[in-house]
């Protein structure tokens, strides 16, 4: 097995796209992984069989992160499970609403919002639970670092998910825990609403000549939650092909 055989990771919103490479890259290097899916059973549990197909283990649990006692109820099963927690990575996220600020509503508001405050709480479960010398990755976005017309509330629900992450990483400090954001780019999954002429302007801007892959970022992932990353914490790494 790889580096982290032993190890017990959650993988939230892992059923598809970026949360489905990370999780399948995670089991690859040896951890037992907690898939969680919002409503796609069957989609959660090829992941789980892909994992135990490359000799690891791994469970499938239905969580809706904007619901706080699923979150909380997620952490009770995974120590009931496997008896503690090493890794968590909070890769959940809802449908992203690109407005300008004169049009944003409420509901399309509150849609990105409630997923941040589950990160939150997320982040929360593992201050209390988590095993020292543990890992804690959430993915963010690379455009909390540039200014999108119709994508401030967008990037402002990451943005958020980044602070909370900077404040934790002072606080787990003492016990060894890494607590660090990813920052993709745009990354090609199936819920990239682009059309080709987008991809293309994408593409030309970016130095090495491509859109990213959920390999790309779950690599970042994986790094980061490695032993040889121990020194690396309460940062935000901008994982997009050098695209600014």
């Amino acid at each position: 097995m790889g580096n982290l055989s032993g190890k017990v990771a959650i993988v939230t919103g892992s059923s598809r796209g970026i949360g489905r490479a990370i999780a399948e890259r995670l089991g690859r290097d040896g951890a037992k992984v907690v898939i969680t899916y919002a409503g796609n059973k069957d989609k959660a549990e090829e992941v789980v069989s892909s994992i135990t197909a490359n000799g690891s283990d791994a469970i499938a649990l239905q969580v809706d992160v904007r619901n706080i006692s699923d979150v909380r109820s997620l952490f009770q099963k995974t120590l009931a499970y496997y008896g503690k927690l090493d890794i968590l990575v909070n890769n959940a996220a809802g449908k992203n609403v690109f407005k300008p600020t004169a049009q944003m509503n409420e509901e399309e508001y509150n849609s990105m919002f409630d997923i941040t405050r589950g990160v939150y709480f997320a982040l929360q479960e593992a201050a209390q639970h988590m095993a020292d010398g543990g890992r804690i990755v959430s993915i963010s976005t690379a455009g909390t670092s540039m200014a999108i017309a119709a994508g401030g509330a967008y990037a402002g629900s990451k943005a958020a998910i980044e602070q909370f992450s900077m404040g934790l990483a002072k606080e787990l400090g003492a016990r060894g825990i890494t607590v660090n954001t990813v920052a993709p780019g745009v990354t090609g999954t199936d819920g990239l609403v682009l059309n080709q002429e987008q991809v293309n302007q994408l593409i030309a801007q970016t130095p090495l000549g491509r859109l990213g892959r959920p390999d790309d970022i779950a690599s970042t992932v994986a790094m980061l939650v490695s032993d040889d990353a121990h020194w690396i914490t309460g940062q935000n790494i901008r994982a997009t092909g050098g695209i600014v």
